[in-house]
């Protein structure tokens, strides 16, 4: 049974690291004492150790430890043996580079799907759709594939922008980088703006947050779905 919270971001605007989210985080993760943190994207090169010391102190605003995938010897068993998991976000191509180099992609994939609680943002959220490749992120590493867990039937665009008709930026928008997507893949895409997310319970998929999300199907126009809408149709 699938238990899993895909959230655009970690940080909204005027708030701190994962405090918008925290209240729904503490009963998310009710029965986890010590959560597993995969700290592999490292936003800005951040090193491991102080991306995870990052997430220890929001998480132990709720009485949670956190630990990181990389302070064990054995990180397959570590995931296998985990309470709780959480991907935080960074750089989409280093994290799914580092999953495939550290063959953990069956092993997270199969713990989640087993029932294991799973949190990601951004990068962390990138990684439970069928691909990558709605990713916002340059790719400065080359990974092995662009395959991601295929937890949801749909690719995520995190941190998802609708165009400003004010703006003098002549450079493509979020919809325009989509629908090029759609010219060669079929894949539904979903636009998460800051603070929303995807709680994903079993075979329900809803949207959660005070906002909408827009959502690209091919060969369909775009439309919004509001916060409390399904998207078990999508596939």
């Amino acid at each position: 049974m699938k238990n899993i919270i895909i959230a655009s971001t970690s940080t909204v605007h005027g708030s701190g690291y994962l405090e918008y989210i925290l209240t729904e985080l503490k009963v998310f993760f009710k029965n986890t004492k010590t959560i597993l943190f995969i700290p592999y994207a490292r936003p800005s090169g951040i090193s491991h150790n102080d991306y995870t010391a990052i997430a220890k102190k929001a998480f132990n605003k709720i009485d949670i430890n956190v630990k990181g995938i990389h302070e064990f010897k054995n990180p397959k068993e570590a995931i296998k043996n985990a309470e709780g998991i959480f991907t935080g976000g960074g750089n989409t191509f280093v994290l799914i580079s580092q999953l495939y180099k550290n063959n953990l992609i069956t092993t997270l994939k199969e713990t989640v799907q087993n029932g294991t609680p799973y949190l990601g943002t951004s990068a962390g959220s990138n990684i439970c759709g069928l691909t990558i490749k709605n990713t916002n992120d340059m790719p400065i590493v080359y990974p092995p594939s662009f395959n991601a867990l295929g937890l949801v039937p749909f690719n995520i665009n995190p941190h998802y922008l609708d165009p400003d008709t004010n703006s003098t930026h002549m450079g493509e928008t979020r919809d325009t980088r989509i629908k090029e997507f759609h010219y060669y893949n079929t894949q539904p895409v979903i636009g998460l703006r800051e603070g929303s997310w995807l709680h994903v319970n079993n075979n329900s998929i809803t949207l959660k947050g005070k906002l909408s999300a827009r959502v690209f199907e091919y060969n369909k126009p775009p439309y919004e779905i509001d916060s409390g809408t399904q998207l078990n149709q999508l596939n």
